[in-house]
């Protein structure tokens, strides 16, 4: 991070470029921020400081996502999924939190709280471990964090030290959650996808056969203590193989300042069978990990300490935010297949709506009755339309807080609605459509 300000990233559409009181130049986003100072860069972003025009006072950090640079279909879901996961995450001391989404034609921003202690693994480098009082301290920050994700449905998958981030009171904050998983992708329970890093990676998630998420975050935080204690890595292989066989057989030591409760904890929470692994739940019951906590100085944004009973009723729940979800209803340039394939085929059509279900269900009946469509309900809830020899199968799915997309698809494969009457179904449907994400032609 150097202490000249490199140039602001283009402009795009609704941007405009401004010049700051002390000569220097920066980017006005939307009319509500303007960036300063570069503070780091990833393959498909660059975040930077930002300060509010309503307030000049408050600072943030945006994430600043060039659309054209994300054609790797491997980035497009990273990023609805980090911003699905943060913002059902909202109000807890240690995660980073998402204030706001908005884009461009040709940018996405994200607006997020600013962490300007930096990454904790800076921190670990300078020192090269912690003392286990320190260590503890900033473990039962992550446990806490964590607990708080599963609770709410997303699992994390990516905890290391580069990770975790510093406010200025040093309180740290869970952060990236490019590579978490929702609840909603679980199958039978399970999650079958493999990402993460692979030092801190429980072995369980290589193999695809399905995993439980809240026991692989559980190795993730036994591998981060481990870091945090002995200052080196468990696991440290090139190859992939063999470390993952070290890993089976807990071929790994201590050293010899590590406490033998702490030990437990780690040889604990390393274990390669998950359904025998220390879950979390059961690790802040520990009283290695409780010791000290409810006399440690870890205060939230609102100077509230954080005792043990906080870990024991978390009472934290999320608040959704209103606002619009453009990083969806603004797609233009960012392929997002995976969640809206377009069909010019006039099989099916859909929108984003911010209204709740029943209602999404009320004005489907009240149109559908309107222009003809006999009202099916099925038996384990959902409606279709059906008009003659047309069947319209409705499908509803949450895609993040307070964000439906609705799907009205053709049950007959063979069939083929005109597009009069798509338009009469569109034209009908217009006061609960936030965004139609394909159009029938």
């Amino acid at each position: 991070m150097g202490s000249t300000n490199p140039p602001p990233p283009p402009t795009a559409a609704k941007i405009r470029r401004t010049t700051s009181a002390g000569g220097g130049s920066g980017s006005i986003i939307l009319e509500k921020y303007q960036l300063s100072r570069l503070l780091g860069r990833g393959s498909f972003a660059k975040v930077y400081l930002g300060r509010s025009l309503d307030n000049s006072d408050t600072e943030v950090a945006i994430k600043v996502i060039d659309k054209a640079a994300t054609v790797d279909a491997a980035m497009e879901p990273r990023i609805l999924r980090e911003v699905s996961a943060m913002r059902r995450l909202h109000h807890h001391p240690n995660i980073l939190e998402l204030y706001e989404v908005m884009a461009t034609k040709s940018k996405i921003y994200l607006v997020m709280e600013l962490a300007p202690g930096g990454e904790l693994f800076a921190k670990l480098s300078r020192c090269r471990r912690f003392s286990e009082p320190t260590a503890r301290r900033y473990f039962q920050q992550v446990v806490s964090a964590l607990r708080f994700c599963h609770q709410n449905g997303v699992f994390h998958r990516d905890i290391k030290p580069q990770n975790l981030l510093l406010d200025k009171n040093g309180l740290l904050k869970i952060t990236d959650f490019g590579l978490s998983a929702l609840s909603e992708q679980k199958r039978d329970g399970l999650i079958y996808t493999a990402c993460g890093t692979p030092a801190y990676t429980a072995p369980e998630v290589v193999y695809r056969k399905g995993y439980d998420g809240e026991k692989a975050d559980a190795w993730s935080c036994g591998v981060l203590l481990y870091v945090f204690l002995a200052g080196c890595l468990p696991f440290d292989d090139s190859n992939l193989s063999n470390m993952y066989r070290a890993m089976h057989r807990r071929a790994f030591e201590f050293p010899d300042w590590v406490s033998k409760s702490a030990r437990i904890v780690i040889y604990r929470l390393m274990d390669p069978n998950p359904n025998t692994r220390l879950s979390l739940d059961e690790l802040v019951k520990l009283s290695w990990f409780k010791k000290s906590f409810s006399q440690e100085n870890l205060s939230s944004q609102n100077g509230q300490k954080l005792g043990s009973e906080f870990l024991e009723q978390n009472e934290f729940k999320y608040l959704p935010r209103v606002n619009a979800f453009d990083i969806i209803s603004m797609s233009s340039g960012l392929d997002l297949s995976g969640l809206f394939e377009t069909q010019a085929n006039k099989k099916e059509m859909r929108f984003t709506s911010g209204v709740q279900v029943g209602e999404i269900e009320e004005k489907l009946v009240k149109v559908g009755a309107e222009f003809g469509y006999r009202i099916e309900r099925g038996k384990g809830g959902g409606i279709r339309l059906v008009r003659g020899r047309v069947v319209l199968v409705v499908e509803i799915w949450e895609v993040a807080i307070e964000l439906w997309l609705v799907e009205l698809k053709l049950f007959d494969a063979e069939m083929v609605l005109e597009e009069l009457q798509w338009e009469e179904l569109k034209s009908g449907l217009g006061d609960i459509v936030l965004s139609w994400h394909n159009e029938v032609s």
